[in-house]
């Protein structure tokens, strides 16, 4: 029992000073992301974005250095983890899932911090590449003569005709296959005409039918409209007499 304690105990111990070796590289880290943008003349041509023989490895090796005591750290929880797991339930078991869940915690603020940290840095040194890219490029349009400042603007235009070529054979590839659909539309709608006409050609008295349907159909409202005639004159007569 005494030996499990002593294990605890040792664990908790380096638990402690690997989050104090990363809580001392995360401040220094964060420090030398916020350098960076201050590392930069834009009105010197010849002045590096960042300085690459320095801050870029500065900024590699510190960073693989946190991630291995993020690693290491993470190890010794996963040890806590086992002792807890290991040992018996006794009146000491809370304070030690607490002591647990505690450094859990701090190695989770731990990353997170060094996550955001890393971002931020990323996105600091793409803004100043942005930058450093955009400050060259107007001056280059300023040093160079007239025939380049037209050659680009040829190139530029050649660029949106090939653009504007590239939506037209869009748009015949989408009238293509619009008319294709219509087509297949058409010889679906014949295939069924071709099928009603079969079957009145196979049922001819079916026809004949339909037709003396019809007939009767308009004689029956013929007389009908003999009658209402009649009927009509007849009653127009009275009304005068």
């Amino acid at each position: 029992m005494a030996d499990m304690g002593n294990l605890w105990e040792d664990l908790r111990k380096q638990a402690r000073q690997l989050e104090n070796e990363i809580d001392l590289k995360l401040v220094s880290f964060s420090k030398l992301g916020t350098s960076i943008s201050s590392q930069r003349d834009y009105e010197s041509d010849t002045s590096p974005l960042i300085n690459k023989s320095s801050s870029e490895h500065m900024i590699e090796t510190m960073a693989m250095e946190i991630q291995q005591l993020l690693s290491k750290l993470n190890e010794i929880n996963d040890r806590m983890v086992e002792y807890t797991q290991n040992i018996s339930l006794n009146s000491n078991s809370a304070a030690l899932m607490h002591t647990l869940q505690r450094h859990r915690d701090i190695l989770q603020d731990y990353s997170h911090e060094f996550q955001k940290t890393q971002s931020n840095i990323t996105a600091i040194r793409e803004r100043e590449d942005l930058l450093g890219s955009v400050h060259r490029d107007i001056n280059a349009y300023k040093n160079s003569s007239g025939m380049n400042r037209r050659t680009d603007l040829y190139l530029k235009e050649n660029e949106h005709i090939r653009n504007s070529e590239r939506l037209v054979d869009d748009q015949i590839s989408i009238a293509m296959a619009t008319k294709e659909n219509l087509y297949s539309q058409k010889k679906f709608l014949g295939a069924i005409s071709h099928k009603m006409n079969t079957i009145a050609n196979k049922f001819p008295m079916l026809n004949s039918l339909m037709q003396r349907i019809n007939i009767r159909k308009r004689r029956d409202s013929i007389i009908l409209g003999g009658v209402i005639a009649v009927c009509v004159i007849l009653l127009l007569l009275y009304a005068f007499h």
